[in-house]
């Protein structure tokens, strides 16, 4: 029996692993590569030039590297590159980047993209990050590993959104959020640390104690940013997630969520 639905359509030049299941009504185009595993639902549309990994699924009415609407494209061959074991749910829109960026849309591993989840092009999302149901990325937006974005969600462009950190429900980001930060409202604001996602991830006690000083410091001190992450100088020696937060704030380009 087929792993293809005879009612699919497939570009003669598209790779598929051999044992890569799509289902009906769904287009495949050309330069679209899908490695082993991957399960493609019916009325998915993929376009090229788009590498997808293994092990991923793709629900139904996505549609995967399409053009950007961005108004600088003018069709130069760019591309977006899908990693592994990411779920892609009902509805997604992911578009390849830019010649004006990086010229590539990139999503790492274990990911898990909720319905109507928008990926702007030129945007890179890391690995086991969760982005929950209608979130918007607009271009160019970097988000690190094991974020979570609630529903709805808004990223502005050249937007950084750190590892570890969280965003509320219907949160507006408009500046960066630094790792491990809680992150809520339109504009966002800094709330907390994102303490339940360490807890998860079973980080030790005193790491978490670590860190929360360290958030103390840069937003609860009145000191300037740039005093307070001199000051983290001994705790980010110490501990490397303290460094993480304090290198998501030094490394800022668009200032940080306040």
């Amino acid at each position: 029996m087929s792993l293809i639905d005879p009612r699919a359509i497939i570009d003669p030049s598209a790779k598929l692993a051999a044992n890569v299941q799509v289902g009906p009504w769904t287009i495949i185009g050309p330069d679209v590569e899908i490695g082993e595993g991957c399960v493609i639902a019916s009325h998915v549309v993929i376009k090229g030039p788009t590498v997808i990994g293994r092990d991923n699924q793709i629900y139904q009415f996505s549609s995967v590297g399409e053009d950007t609407p961005d108004l600088k494209y003018r069709g130069e061959p760019t591309r977006l590159v899908i990693g592994d074991r990411n779920v892609i749910r009902e509805g997604a829109t992911i578009h390849r980047g830019t010649v004006q960026d990086r010229s590539e849309t990139r999503i790492g591993n274990d990911n898990l993209l909720m319905a109507y989840v928008h990926v702007g092009h030129d945007s890179v999302i890391d690995n086991h990050c969760i982005l929950v149901n209608n979130t918007a990325l607009a271009g160019h937006v970097h988000v690190g590993d094991f974020a979570i974005l609630s529903g709805y969600t808004l990223v502005h462009q050249y937007c950084h959104i750190g590892p570890y950190s969280f965003t509320a429900m219907g949160t507006a980001v408009g500046k960066d959020v630094p790792a491990f930060v809680t992150a809520a409202g339109n504009p966002a604001e800094a709330r907390s640390m994102n303490f339940e996602g360490m807890r998860r991830r079973g980080f030790s006690p005193a790491t978490v104690q670590a860190l929360r000083r360290a958030y103390k410091l840069v937003y609860r001190s009145g000191l300037t940013v740039d005093v307070a992450i001199e000051q983290l100088a001994d705790s980010a020696a110490e501990y490397p997630e303290v460094a993480l937060f304090r290198d998501s704030i030094r490394h800022s380009t668009r200032g940080i969520t306040r």
